[in-house]
């Protein structure tokens, strides 16, 4: 049914639009524009947001408004920056694009023997090593990369196996994220050669007592050159999960800092990895090793030491691909995958300026929405992709002209369809359970949210299909201090009153 609807909507979006209104209907479509303006500022001027900062603006497909409340404030968006960086992304890409990963060497081959180094170059594939469903199984990019190697006629490597991230400049995160955030799984930051979405997971379980140590051991990926310290304990009953890993790419060097509940069950704690390089090639030699080609010189990478870099040309043996960045975009914006979004703008920034440093994304970013037709010049400041930043300024009507301008884009069909409606699988599974599924299946949205902040944003698909009665709507939500479980019930009625609309 889902999917009918939208097969409806983008038929007719593409072949028509709205017939002139008589000045009945006009009217009648004012009324109801008034009352629903009226609704929705009930629902805000209530108590769970009266100390809130709000800025809500929804529009039709023909640019007429619907609500606005505070539409041009720029607000934290959060997660919301996914809908500019996966939506750019398709525009400027198209959903068939691939990541691609290269097995390379420098030297000669004599007699089945390589006297030189193996290099994995990196092509920015976020899903490499990834334990997502949508990644291919390790063991299986492997085994093409052996074929490879066997084709070359290597048989013995008197080198190293070097992982090559330089596809993307060093500076793996965004300058302005938290410390806090930057030794997280979502945190990870993004490389040019990633391996298990750059992340370090442990076993973690509970002490007998509080104040005892906690049980914790790395579980996956196996990293011998790392030094990991534990200045953790256990904490009192109710207390939940409060460890954070401090860590960086300047050394290979981690301490795990906080208390773990006594009551709290044993978990798998996932923390970032700053040599994912290193960590792919360390397996992949492991993998050679056990088919029979040896590899003399142990494994490398150029973060840790940047004397490995090769001085000469470097041959490619060959290529693998990653899944098609339409699937990509889906994951990312139904599980709000940060990685993956971060790859995005970076690459945007790679093949639009030739860097993927952070700087010259932005400026990659603001040439697509040029292309798009969107005013960049206010209501927009962007510091990176996934909306970790707590430095990312949006306003709602920015969200509103943007999403509209997606509407144009020849991939609308795959962003309208990487978005969740809620009460389904991916982020809004919780939202709206009361509702009807039809009025659920209705809605396509990002959500947003961080400590204070709660935002969603996305379109409202009209039943008969028409372009111009779709609702494009943005709920953002800042500086609140009122709990989840009563913010959320209220801003999923303010979703639920905009679907009356049409």
């Amino acid at each position: 049914m889902n999917r009918f609807i939208f097969s409806i909507f983008l038929i007719s979006s593409l072949l028509t639009g709205r017939t002139a209104d008589s000045l009945a209907q006009q009217t009648n479509d004012d009324e109801k524009f008034a009352q629903v303006q009226q609704d929705v500022e009930n629902l805000v001027k209530g108590k769970t947001l009266s100390q809130a900062s709000v800025s809500i603006c929804a529009m039709t497909g023909d640019g007429r408004m619907v609500v606005e409340i505070n539409s041009k404030n720029m607000l934290v968006p959060a997660s919301n920056m996914k809908l500019i960086s996966t939506g750019a992304a398709l525009h400027h890409f198209g959903p068939e694009h691939c990541y691609e990963t290269a097995i390379g060497h420098d030297g000669e081959i004599v007699d089945g023997v390589l006297t030189g180094n193996l290099y994995i170059i990196g092509g920015a594939d976020p899903t490499l090593g990834s334990i997502d469903t949508i990644a291919a199984p390790l063991e299986s990019t492997f085994e093409q990369w052996e074929a490879m190697i066997r084709k070359a006629g290597i048989t013995r490597i008197r080198g190293r196996v070097i992982g090559d991230g330089r596809y993307f400049d060093p500076m793996i995160e965004e300058p302005t994220w938290q410390i806090e955030d930057a030794g997280t799984y979502y945190g990870a930051g993004t490389t040019g050669l990633m391996f298990y979405e750059n992340m370090q997971s442990f076993s973690v379980s509970a002490g007998a007592n509080v104040g005892d140590r906690i049980n914790i051991s790395v579980s996956y990926p196996e990293t011998p050159w790392m030094t990991f310290r534990y200045n953790c304990s256990t904490g009192k009953e109710g207390t939940g999960d409060q460890l954070y890993m401090f860590t960086s790419d300047l050394a290979p060097v981690a301490e795990i800092r906080g208390t773990f509940g006594v009551d709290r069950k044993s978990k798998r704690l996932d923390c970032s990895n700053k040599f994912p390089e290193y960590t792919c090639a360390h397996y992949f030699r492991e993998y050679l090793e056990e088919k029979g080609i040896t590899c003399e010189g142990g494994t490398g990478d150029f973060r840790l030491d940047p004397s490995w870099e090769p001085t000469g040309e470097m041959s490619v043996l060959g290529k693998t691909g990653s899944p098609e960045l339409g699937r990509i975009v889906f994951e990312t914006n139904h599980i709000s995958n940060n990685v993956y979004a971060e790859t995005l703008l970076r690459t945007l920034g790679r093949d639009m300026t030739g860097s993927a440093c952070y700087d010259s994304s932005y400026v990659a970013v603001r040439k697509v929405l040029s292309e798009l037709g969107v005013d960049t010049a206010y209501g927009f400041r962007i510091k990176d992709g996934s909306g970790l930043s707590r430095q990312n300024y949006i306003s709602s009507d920015f969200l509103c002209r943007f999403l509209l301008s997606m509407m144009s884009s020849p991939h609308f069909e795959a962003y309208v369809e990487s978005l969740p409606s809620p009460g389904e699988k991916g982020t809004l599974s919780y939202n709206m359970s009361k509702y009807p599924k039809e009025t659920r299946l209705r809605i396509k949205a990002k959500s947003g949210s961080m400590n204070g902040v709660r935002c969603y944003s996305g379109y409202i698909i009209p039943t008969e299909g028409c372009k111009d009665e779709c609702i494009i709507f943005s709920i953002m939500v800042n500086n609140c201090t009122s709990p989840t479980w009563e913010v959320r019930p209220l801003l999923d009625k303010i979703m639920g009153i905009l679907t009356t609309v049409f």
